[in-house]
Order: structure tokens, then sequence, then C-alpha cells
């Protein structure tokens, strides 16, 4: 077997996955089942396989400590001080990612204690160099939810315009004017209206629309500039 002169550092992935409910937007946590910080709160994630990519490391890693798979996921940054793990010197590649909450509960498995959604206002003291990750993939979605339509995977495939206008209330922490916003959102068209309208509602129903990714995409390859 070939080993190497000098020693490297190791190498994970770690993920930063955002959801949204009706109440605010929130990140999944897992509470590590073994050391270092056993006991503590962190980032789904774990070492790289050799011969592993990266984004197979992180889809693997999540669906085995949250049993979550197949959403939006791109790679957000690295990190690589030599003091960040208390084991070894330790490279992570974080991922972030973006699930409609409800359909995504997720299940504790392999290395972790426990999962579950945070607010980003009531998170816990996370491991290693966690919280700047954290921080990192808030402010790529707060860039990405303006210029590009990754808002929609944080929503239920139907919508009404006043859930989609929370959300970017939400993930933008400002009140937008409603009149305004969905002038705006309409007149990009790639939203369908369905003929459906929201269900077991005290007030009156609103209708529900959903994100035509066809037409973004056609729009998109004729120039189109998605901006909010």
């Amino acid at each position: 077997m070939f080993t190497y002169e000098y020693a490297r550092p190791a190498l994970t992935t770690d993920c930063v996955v955002f959801g949204l409910d009706d109440e605010a937007l929130k990140v999944l946590l897992i509470q590590r089942d073994i050391p270092p910080f056993e006991g503590e709160w962190a980032l789904p994630g774990g070492f790289v396989h050799v011969g592993e990519s990266l984004e197979a490391a992180a889809r693997r890693e999540l669906k085995e400590e949250t049993a979550l798979e197949g959403f939006f996921l791109e790679q957000l940054h690295s990190y690589g001080d030599p003091d960040r793990d208390p084991r070894e010197h330790v490279v992570t590649v974080s991922y972030f990612g973006l699930v409609n909450l409800i359909d995504h509960p997720p299940r504790a498995a392999t290395d972790a204690r426990n999962a579950g959604w945070f607010g980003l206002d009531d998170l816990p003291s996370l491991a290693f160099d966690h919280q700047q990750i954290v921080d990192t993939a808030l402010e790529r979605l707060r860039g990405k939810l303006r210029y590009q339509p990754v808002g929609f995977e944080l929503l239920p495939r139907l919508f009404t315009l006043t859930e989609l206008q929370q959300l970017y209330e939400q993930v933008l922490e400002r009140t937008l004017d409603k009149r305004n916003f969905r002038k705006k959102v309409l007149s990009l068209g790639i939203l369908r209206e369905t003929d459906e309208v929201q269900q077991d509602v005290a007030h009156r129903a609103a209708r529900l629309y959903e994100f035509d990714e066809a037409a973004y995409e056609e729009r998109r390859q004729n120039g189109f500039h998605f901006e909010l």
C-alpha cells in the first residue's frame, strides 16, 4: 500500500440546511453522540471516504445522520484552520441546502444522538467552528434569494403570494411593500396561477401558485435575469 512521506490533513464535509415554517427560518442540527463535543449540537457532516466526491459525501452524511435526501444542495466554502478540530488537522468543505421543512422531518441516526430544526435566533452553542459556517451560509442565502429563484425550495409546491412574501421578509429581515412585491413577482412570468385555493383557513382563502421552472429556464436562456 502506498504511503505519503508527509502527514496530510483529513477531509470532511459539513452541511447547513435551511428550512422555513410559519414562525421563522430554521437550520438543521444534530446532537453529537461521539467525542469530541459529545452531547453538543453541530451541523450534520463527517469524513469523506476515499474515492468519494465531496457532494456525494455531504449527501451521504445527511442521509445517515438525519434521513434527509433529494433536495437542493451546493458547495459553500472551505475551512482549514489547523486548530478547528481537536482530534487532528481537519479541512472541511461546507455545503448549503434548502428544503421544505414540513416535508423533511429529521431523524437521528449513526453518530447523532438527536436531530432537529432550530430558529436562527435560538441556536444553541455549536461545536467546532460551526457557528461561523452557519453565518456564512446565511449570507449566501440572502444574496442568492434576490438574484436566483432558490427561495421556492423552501416552500411547498403550491403556495400563496403572502407565503412567498413572508419567506423573503423572514430571510432578509425587513418588511416589504405588499403591492410592490406582488407586482414585481408576477411580472417575472415564472409563477403559474392554479385553480386551487387555501384549505381550512379562518380568513378568505387565497389563490395558490406554483413555480414554473420550465418558464424560468426558457427565459434564462434568452438572457432573463431574476431579481427581487
